[in-house]
Order: structure tokens, then sequence, then C-alpha cells
């Protein structure tokens, strides 16, 4: 029985690897270390650090299951992650928080997220536009000063907590937690079972 657990931890840990976007040649970055992934109280403090991060906030505002995203708008693996979480959005909250490692255009890109009218329309959009291998969203001209401040401020934030690729989570499941930290994306399943729904 520990074997098979240990496989299976092995298997999660590559799995994550090929789930997320990292800072290192994802030919060989070694498996992201989320901070808090052993300690509760590490999570927590993940969660309360996350607090200063701009986003746009998805789903049910007032949900007592909340996931903080740290995410590059270039990165792949944040826009699976963003299609397996909106059958999810009726129960949770999630906020997006972009930060931009990736390309130039990921600090462009992700003022035009953070300052659309309707953020579920634009990141669709975005996200098909990268998904068909056109690059996102065309940014039409210089970028919103205030806006790319914060997201470098986001950039900052997610790499003070050691996270090291995009996606990164830092979730509540319930009003008075569990809180946790997950590098790398998830199957809707997966992310459900992990908010405990």
């Amino acid at each position: 029985m520990k074997r098979r657990h240990a496989l299976l931890g092995g298997s999660a840990a590559l799995l994550a690897t090929l789930t997320a976007c990292s800072k290192q040649d994802e030919a060989t970055a070694p498996p992201a270390a989320a901070p808090g992934a052993g300690s509760t109280g590490d999570a927590r403090q993940a969660w309360e650090a996350s607090a200063a991060g701009t986003g746009f906030t998805v789903g049910q505002a007032m949900a007592a299951r909340t996931v903080r995203v740290f995410f590059d708008p270039q990165c792949p693996h944040c826009a699976t992650l963003w299609l397996a979480s909106k059958p999810l959005f009726d129960r949770i909250s999630m906020v997006w928080m972009p930060v931009a490692f990736i390309r130039p255009v990921s600090g462009p890109q992700g003022a035009l997220l953070l300052a659309a009218q309707d953020p579920v329309a634009m990141m669709d959009r975005h996200e098909a536009l990268l998904g068909s291998g056109q690059g996102g969203l065309v940014v039409p001209g210089p970028a919103d000063s205030e806006l790319l401040d914060k997201i470098k401020a986001n950039t900052a934030l997610w790499t003070s907590l050691e996270a090291g690729s995009v996606p990164h989570l830092v979730y509540r499941a319930g009003s008075e937690g569990p809180w946790g930290v997950q590098s790398g994306g998830l199957p809707t399943a997966q992310l459900a079972q992990m908010l405990g729904l």
C-alpha cells in the first residue's frame, strides 16, 4: 500500500510538472515545491499573503471556497485550468491574478484582462486565440502603466511565495479552511475534490 501511495505521489508530481509553465526551461525544471503543501500554517500564510495581489474575480463573489490563481497570459497550462474551472464557477470564487515572465506581451495582455468590463468574455477570447496559435489578445497600443505596475507587484508576490511555475493556486476550501497551495493545473474533477466539492 505504501508503495502504491509513493507511486501515486510521484505521478502527481510529474503531472504537476507537465501542467505548469516554469521560469526554468520546462525540459529541465524540477517539480515545483509548493509552499505550504506540507503545512497548514504555511498554506494559511500563503493565503493571507496572496490577498495583496490584484486580479479579476469570476464565479460566486461570496463563496466560502475561494481560489487565487497566479497565471501568465502566455501559459497554455493556465488556459487549460481556465477551461477546467468554468464548470465550478457556480460554487466557487476564483481571483485570476496575472503575472508576467513568459514573454514581453504577458504584461500588456494581463493589463487588458484587468481592465476588461467583462473579464470572463475577454479571458474566453484570449484563451481561444492562444489555443489556436494566434498568441492571445492583440494589444492595441501602450498598456496602462498603473495596471502594468499591479502586474509587476503580482509577479513579485508570486515570486515571494516561491511558486516557480504557473498556474499557481492558493486556496481556501471553506470559510474556516482548510487552506492549501497547488502548483500546476488540475482537471475539473480534481479541482473540485481539492476544494471539497
